[in-house]
């Protein structure tokens, strides 16, 4: 599904529904769920990856009633390998989230993979690819699961709905970080 915010910045959303992302988890398995966001920003790409590598940054963009803390002493040295703890609050139920950055290649790319979350698996990769005007195109790609699977999975059009809401507060927060110097 593709959207356009009032300033201009286009993102798409897809996030699998059980039957379309069983690929090959076999036969007995439940679904790894595929989260897609894409999103252009009209900076340049290494103003852009300065921003996401930034951890606390992520504060910022982060829906307020989820009261999401960086609890790392900063500042944050972001690399591979690096170890980053979280804690926040989900529909009031306190968690700790606990990711290490598996990738780094700036200013193109990075990955986060939660080693401590509510969800069973969490990698989420974040792309950014230059546009021909200047512009960054930032994609979005996350890998979940859901724990207690099989059962967990019952649970999956609430979780859906629960990301869908604290990525559409994300690309919001960025068109308002980003959007007023936008290329005419």
């Amino acid at each position: 599904m593709k959207t356009e915010l009032d300033s201009g910045i286009e993102y798409e959303l897809e996030i699998c529904d059980y039957s379309l992302c069983k690929s090959e988890q076999g036969e007995g398995k439940m679904a790894e769920h595929i989260l897609q966001r894409r999103q252009v920003i009209h900076r340049p790409i290494e103003e852009v990856f300065e921003f996401f590598s930034d951890a606390t940054n992520l504060e910022r963009i982060t829906p307020p009633e989820l009261n999401f803390r960086i609890i790392t002493p900063l500042p944050i040295e972001m690399k591979k390998g690096t170890i980053i703890d979280y804690k926040l609050k989900l529909r009031g139920i306190p968690f700790r989230w606990r990711t290490e950055i598996t990738e780094w290649n700036p200013p193109y790319s990075f990955v986060d993979t939660a080693l401590i979350s509510p969800y069973k698996q969490w990698i989420h990769l974040h792309k950014l690819t230059p546009g021909e005007n200047g512009e960054t195109v930032m994609e979005d790609i996350v890998r979940y699961r859901l724990p207690f699977e099989p059962l967990g999975d019952i649970a999956h059009f609430y979780v859906k709905r629960e990301l869908k809401y604290i990525f559409d507060y994300r690309y919001k927060t960025i068109e308002e970080i980003f959007g007023s110097s936008r290329a005419k």
